[in-house]
């Protein structure tokens, strides 16, 4: 099979809108918990996501930037074969409003109710190095 572009791949992505944010804890363990895009999936190799500066998985990030998100989803037609996509990246945290204002969402109203206003809210961007997907027919990995 040949193998998808980003853009293919991100046509696909499209509707898959949560993914499980994994991290590496203080005691070394791996833990993961799961995300939402909240419709901020125009995906170009970087995740968006919002959280409170005060959560663990902040403190983890800052700990140890390497992450993974997986993504998975039926997106086929008819009830098609799914799409499983795995993210291997960097995470850095952003603190910035202007740019919070680019990625908001009303869905994000339901968790933030203050908006971007919200104390200690903090944006968490996920910039790839690889991406490994599979959905029944293609499989294959993206160097970001």
């Amino acid at each position: 099979m040949a193998e998808l572009t980003l853009h293919e791949l991100s046509r696909k992505m499209a509707k898959l809108d949560f993914a499980m944010l994994a991290t590496r804890s203080a005691a070394g363990a791996l833990t993961a918990r799961p995300m939402s895009n909240n419709g901020d999936v125009e995906y170009r190799g970087d995740s968006y996501f919002f959280a409170i500066d005060d959560s663990r998985k902040i403190s983890d990030i800052r700990a140890d930037p390497a992450v993974t998100l997986s993504y998975t989803g039926a997106v086929g037609m008819l009830g098609g074969p799914p799409l499983f996509v795995a993210v291997e990246g960097r995470a850095l945290l952003i603190e910035d409003q202007a740019q919070f204002e680019a990625h908001w969402t009303k869905d994000l109203d339901r968790y933030f109710p203050e908006g971007i206003d919200t104390p200690g809210i903090v944006m968490i961007v996920v910039r790839a190095d690889r991406i490994r997907y599979w959905d029944g027919g293609d499989e294959g990995e993206i160097a970001v």
